[in-house]
């Protein structure tokens, strides 16, 4: 069994993996996040993902990358060295990419999964690479999403419970 460590690879490592997994015929389902501190909600949808094929590929935004998106002060919470290692121990995840960009298209267009995966509160016009994906023939799946579970609800409980 691969430790996290072997399991978190650059862009290019997981483009050459993704071939040798095509040639196998494996399917190939990427998803993405910002995975800062992990939850339930976290594992049940990695585990839907993993269903939708062989090998699953998770794209974890680097630290540059969750603040502009603009999750709020203090974001990330856990550095992206860590948050990548732990999203790669879990059972459902084969290999994990950090990605610097404010999306994954650039990481999409280079590992060419045959099934891109988002949350169901995403419609798939919205979806970034959701196109692309299914110009080279592949899928787009919704997975449903656990209620009342984010990380930004942890940060907000645990500022509740300090005041």
């Amino acid at each position: 069994m691969n430790t996290s460590n072997n399991r978190v690879l650059s862009v290019e490592e997981m483009t050459a993996v993704a071939e040798r997994e095509r040639k196998e015929h494996r399917r190939i389902v990427f998803t993405n996040g910002c995975f800062d501190i992990l939850h339930v909600g976290h594992l049940r949808y990695l585990r839907e993902a993993a269903r939708q094929g062989d090998v699953l590929v998770v794209g974890v935004n680097s630290d540059a990358s969750v603040r502009s998106l603009g999750k709020g002060d203090g974001r990330p919470v856990v550095p992206q060295d860590e948050r990548a290692e732990l999203v790669a121990a879990l059972e459902p995840v084969d290999y994990v990419v950090i990605f610097d960009e404010p999306d994954p298209l650039e990481t999409i267009l280079a590992v060419r999964p045959d099934v891109l995966v988002r949350g169901a509160d995403w419609e798939e016009e919205n979806i970034i690479g959701a196109k692309e994906v299914k110009s080279w023939g592949g899928r787009v799946f919704r997975a449903r999403l656990v209620d009342d579970r984010s990380t930004t609800d942890i940060i907000e409980k645990i500022r509740e419970l300090k005041q």
